[in-house]
């Protein structure tokens, strides 16, 4: 997550289960149509596996100056590993350039195939560092829970009515500069045609709390059912509006919505009488530092917004 100037499991509303009964009709009936096939439920995501991704980031930045930053080669091995690993699976990758602090950046965006392409459900997070740190919860964990989201999709053979499409933005610490090119470079006709963007920085904070984007109600919504069915409390996200990539497509008359687990801010007595931790302390002491590493990853609450991201996935492009 961009610093600000002030320096700053399965669930709920999951699809009932029907039993089709088959009918027989007698000789000569009329044959009663087929009522529709219930949408699937989402598949819990392997909070083993997004952890795996965590763990390749961490070795990317180590064999490249502690960072992932942009214009920095941590960066460019980063959106290489991810671009293979859904090249693999049978997206549609395009790496979009740009250029920012005389750097060259580079934006990685995925398509399904498939789906109702005027009606675009889009999920995005930022994939690069600060140069202080290899920026394991910001934003590893943003990137590498949509990753296996997106290889979820794929292993599952899944097949949206909607177009689903993915993204990894560079140069989000410079001030969204990433997003902010992408959404400059859409037609308007291509800017309607996205029902939906899903942003996702920081949602593995070693003392996490539980917030939802309030931007539109439709993608709020499916957030706080998902959290309710766990019975877990969740508030409204105001630490990070306005300094993360949902930015960009908001300001553009984009729908967005989005998780997060805390940066900077005090975790508050309140706050953790209902989600545990301490009281007091920062939410990611680690934010924007060295320390940012796996062991900065609340195990819990990674897996908690990975499948809250599935579950938002399979119910919003249904």
């Amino acid at each position: 997550m961009k610093l600000s100037l002030s320096g700053r499991a399965l669930t709920a509303g999951a699809v009932a289960a029907v039993t089709l009964l088959a009918g027989t009709t007698a000789a000569g009936a009329a044959t009663a149509p087929e009522p529709a096939a219930p949408a699937a439920a989402a598949p819990d995501i392997s909070v083993a596996n997004v952890k795996a991704h965590l763990t390749r980031f961490q070795s990317i930045a180590a064999a490249n100056g502690g960072n992932r930053a942009h214009g920095r080669t941590g960066f460019r091995a980063s959106l290489d590993y991810v671009k293979a690993q859904l090249d693999a699976a049978g997206f549609t990758t395009t790496v979009q350039q740009f250029t920012s602090s005389g750097r060259t950046g580079y934006n990685l965006v995925a398509d399904w195939p498939g789906g109702d392409t005027n009606k675009v459900v889009m999920l995005g997070s930022h994939l690069d560092s600060v140069a202080a740190g290899p920026g394991i919860n910001d934003n590893g964990s943003g990137s590498a829970a949509i990753l296996e989201t997106a290889l979820t999709v794929a292993r599952a053979g899944h097949h949206p009515a909607k177009h689903l499409r993915f993204a990894w933005w560079d140069a989000e610490e410079l001030g969204m500069v990433g997003s902010r090119h992408y959404v400059s470079t859409l037609s308007a006709t291509e800017r309607a045609k996205i029902g939906g963007y899903l942003n996702f920085d920081m949602i593995g904070s070693p003392n996490p709390g539980y917030f939802v984007y309030d931007d539109d109600p439709v993608i709020e919504k499916t957030f706080k059912d998902y959290y309710a069915g766990l019975g877990i409390p969740t508030e409204i996200e105001t630490e990070g509006d306005g300094r993360s990539d949902h930015a960009p497509f908001k300001n553009a008359g984009v729908p967005v919505g989005g998780l997060f687990s805390g940066a900077d801010y005090r975790k508050t007595a309140a706050q953790a009488a209902k989600w545990g931790g301490t009281a007091g302390r920062a939410f990611d002491p680690c934010y924007h530092s060295s320390c940012d590493t796996v062991a900065n990853i609340d195990d819990t609450a990674l897996d908690r917004n990975s499948d809250a991201i599935a579950y938002a996935v399979w119910k919003l492009t249904a």
